[in-house]
């Protein structure tokens, strides 16, 4: 089942071209990188997707509904569409516990079941102790706030999960555990993965397909085995020889 379809999208800012047009389509279970450099365009496309942002032509779709700023978009897409961002300290509110902090989407989202459960369950599922619930983000390492950042994401129960360079922002030795708990979590809780990245090391070890933007524009999909090893655009070659592997 196809949960995104965007077809003909673009997004321009006065003269600018942010987006130039495109067609996506994002499959139920299934997981894809979307690789560019900075200014590249992912974001534009995630903001889209989100509902964040309205496209200048073209239309985006959620299982086959539009998604519209201000309707469709910030409600049932709030709660089946999940964002993990990069830096996971500037993401986490420092006033708040770690408990509160992933109860906060179950409430604003109106997600029924014990909130205290729910907060326990989604700890456990990305290996944090419970008994931290009463923490604060300062307490924890970087690679732990991300782990609740993700907890936080995965609480609601979503069915895709989109994670902006979800891995940028700590130590080579973190990113893999954290890269090994996203593709465990989608693996048990049957996750839709949309990575956001510069790295084409991170999506080789998370997604099943790929997607290169370059200046806006895509420049070449397909799978992540053969954007890796069979690369057709100068500037995917470009990217996969700027990129150490990473150590897993």
């Amino acid at each position: 089942m196809d949960l995104f379809t965007l077809e003909h999208v673009s997004k321009r800012y006065g003269d600018t071209v942010a987006l130039a047009p495109v067609d996506l389509t994002v499959t139920e279970g299934r997981s894809l990188g979307i690789i560019g450099e900075s200014g590249s365009g992912k974001t534009t496309l995630t903001r889209l997707m989100l509902g964040l942002s309205v496209p200048s032509s073209g239309t985006v779709r959620y299982l086959d509904q539009p998604v519209v700023p201000g309707r469709y978009g910030p409600s049932r897409l709030r709660r089946e569409v999940q964002l993990v961002l990069q830096d996971p300290f500037a993401s986490l509110n420092p006033r708040m516990t770690i408990g509160q902090i992933i109860a906060e989407p179950l409430r604003l989202l109106h997600v029924p079941g014990n909130r205290r459960e729910l907060v326990r369950r989604a700890m456990k599922e990305v290996e944090l102790d419970p008994a931290w619930a009463s923490r604060y983000p300062h307490q924890l390492s970087g690679g732990q706030r991300q782990r609740v950042a993700i907890a936080r994401a995965i609480a609601p129960n979503p069915r895709v999960l989109i994670a902006d360079e979800p891995v940028s922002a700590l130590d080579v030795s973190v990113r893999v555990t954290i890269l090994a708990l996203l593709r465990s979590l989608k693996e048990r809780i049957g996750l839709t993965l949309v990575v956001v990245s510069h790295d084409l090391g991170i999506v080789q070890h998370l997604c099943e397909e790929t997607m290169v933007l370059v200046s806006g524009r895509c420049v070449e999909r397909g799978t992540t085995d053969q954007i890796l090893h069979r690369p057709v655009h100068p500037a995917t070659r470009e990217l996969i020889a700027a990129v150490p592997s990473l150590p897993l």
